[in-house]
């Protein structure tokens, strides 16, 4: 084994990886923090105002009749609480979002998702006056593919903090809660721990593996100049 190749090696390797090592280490860290200084994920299940059980007057079927297309295929019907009142929550086959039939007298109004997602939003900042600034059907920097549903809602506080959630109707639930700090923190893991600056997912993932085996491969080579270089016995 030739002990100066591998210790040269071993040195220029080294340092080139050290930095990706550098970067996920720290970024390891920060995560550790980040678990320790947020909280949880918000809980998935429904949320939104209550309703009067009693003001139902319009049956499922009905409900459906009320739609615009003929004879639709329906795939899911949920009852949710919308200004205090019920609403069917109806979704179709052909439907690309979900369509909103009043239980008390038949109304359809398209209006209800956005009002339902505002209200959700409302009682999770316990009554802060929310705006919608988004609606999202694709991931994007801030809400990535780790928060799973899609599409949903953003609306910010406009508070201090900058304090924003994002909602779907869905779920009936905030999918994710975030502010400046948080987002922050969040953006420094992302770009630095799993390289989140590459836009492109297959790009990334060559790199991560490149890196990965680059890593690898200098502990490799330490090891054999561990051996190469111990000394002779005699």
């Amino acid at each position: 084994m030739n002990s100066r190749l591998i210790r040269k090696l071993h040195r220029w390797l080294g340092l080139l990886f050290s930095v990706s090592v550098l970067m996920a280490s720290g970024s390891g860290v920060l995560h550790n923090v980040m678990t320790r200084t947020q909280a949880a994920p918000p809980q998935a299940k429904p949320s939104g105002g209550g309703m009067d059980v009693n003001a139902i007057k319009v049956s499922v079927a009905e409900a459906v009749a009320k739609l615009a297309e003929e004879k639709p295929e329906v795939q899911a019907v949920n009852l949710r609480g919308i200004g205090g009142q019920p609403w069917y929550q109806i979704y179709t086959t052909t439907s690309r979002a979900p369509q909103y039939v009043s239980a008390v007298d038949g109304k359809v109004d398209p209006a209800m998702d956005e009002a339902y997602a505002a209200e959700i939003a409302t009682k999770f900042l316990a009554g802060a006056e929310v705006k919608k600034t988004d609606f999202l059907t694709a991931f994007n920097s801030e809400y990535i593919n780790i928060f799973r549903i899609l599409p949903v809602y953003r609306f910010d506080a406009g508070d201090a903090l900058d304090t924003r959630v994002y909602v779907s109707t869905t779920t009936g639930s905030v999918t994710r809660h975030t502010d400046k700090q948080r987002q922050f923190e969040a953006t420094v893991f992302t770009n630095f721990h799993k390289l989140g600056f590459i836009p492109n997912k297959d790009t990334r993932d060559l790199v991560l593996t490149v890196v990965t085996f680059g890593i690898f491969l200098v502990a490799c080579l330490g090891i054999a100049l561990f051996f190469a270089t111990r000394p002779k016995k005699r």
